[in-house]
């Protein structure tokens, strides 16, 4: 599995995520989108919008191995947080690193005014294309 990352002539030159990547492999592992729950069903991190980050993150990465891929094979990632603010971008990015490292996938961040249950405030979902 290889994936070419491209930022290409026209578009800007982004930090931590990069604007193309194109994936060759032979499967593909679609991961729900998942958020500060650990392993028993409680939340982690209740009302700390980047500790909701860092879990969610470690849940994409938990659900990622188990498919038999690995953090490096994720193709695109979405996340989705609640109130999002500008500011708060650094704090967000340095946990997506701490879980991610220097893996830069396509990335989309949205802004939302909800997610499935209230206490939720963070949620990411990924792709990952493996051999």
């Amino acid at each position: 599995m290889t994936l070419e990352k491209r930022n290409p002539p026209g578009l800007p030159t982004p930090t931590g995520y990069s604007q193309v990547v194109i994936a060759t492999g032979s499967r593909m592992v679609f991961v729900a989108g998942q958020v500060a729950l650990d392993g028993e069903g409680n939340l982690v991190a209740p009302g700390d919008v980047v500790g909701q980050a860092r879990q969610a993150f470690a849940n994409l990465r938990t659900a990622v191995e188990a498919a038999g891929a690995a953090i490096d094979d994720v193709a695109k990632i979405t996340w989705y947080v609640i109130g999002y603010r500008p500011e708060w971008l650094p704090q967000l990015a340095a946990a997506r690193r701490e879980l991610m490292g220097a893996h830069a996938p396509a990335s989309t961040l949205v802004g939302v005014s909800a997610l499935v249950q209230p206490e939720y405030l963070v949620e990411v979902e990924g792709v990952a294309v493996v051999s």
